[in-house]
């Protein structure tokens, strides 16, 4: 397979399990890749990796919340899909809670599994597109001079003409050139596209 076709990746110390959840997976036409561990996985891992993680909670060695957690501090952002027994439902918990998509409880359901499956698809193939967006949006930006960026962070900041010629010291004929100039550099056709792109830029830095 292709290093960027959306894969779910299975970490579970039982063979059998990781065979049998690939079966499944592979004849819902999925691509399916298995892993006996967690340092297996990290070991492995590649960043031009796709698609979302199935990760048993208890496995010898590195547990899947000590996983989750080294995937966390190395940018690792696949979804995450965590396989617990009943006993482990606190523990599961507390896996949402630092970021994993969902939890199934042990004996599986396939239907649940394969629905869980193609919403964490789902949730990685729209980050991915809101980053390559924040990227785009970033390059554009980092050709703007000072003055067209001190521009743009007063129209964002939602400023007049008026205003933001009185606190740069120009017209507000020249405010006007400078958002002209503004809307062609970042390939923009209006104003209000001009502000969706700075924001969208911001609300890429916050997810970090």
């Amino acid at each position: 397979m292709n290093a960027g076709t959306p894969t779910v990746y299975i970490v579970d110390d039982d063979p059998a399990v990781r065979d049998s959840f690939a079966l499944l997976l592979r004849l819902q036409g999925f691509s399916a890749r298995v892993f006996a561990s967690g340092e297996e996985f990290l070991a492995g891992y590649s960043p031009d990796w796709a698609g979302c993680l199935v990760l048993d909670l208890r496995m010898p060695g590195m547990s899947g919340l000590a996983l989750q957690s080294a995937m966390v501090d190395r940018g690792i952002k696949l979804p995450v899909v965590v396989v617990t027994a009943h006993g482990d439902v606190a523990a599961a918990r507390a896996m949402l809670r630092a970021g994993a998509l969902d939890f199934l409880e042990k004996p599986l359901d396939d239907n649940q599994l394969v629905a869980a499956i193609r919403a964490a698809l789902q949730r990685d193939a729209e980050d991915r597109k809101h980053a390559l967006a924040v990227a785009q949006a970033k390059q554009r930006m980092e050709r703007l001079t000072p003055r067209e960026r001190e521009v743009l962070d007063l129209v964002v900041a939602g400023r007049h003409n008026r205003e933001i010629a009185a606190e740069l010291g120009i017209s507000s004929r020249t405010v006007e050139v400078y958002k002209a100039r503004l809307i062609e550099k970042l390939r923009v056709d209006r104003l209000p596209d001009l502000i969706r792109l700075v924001l969208t830029v911001q609300s890429g830095d916050s997810r970090r």
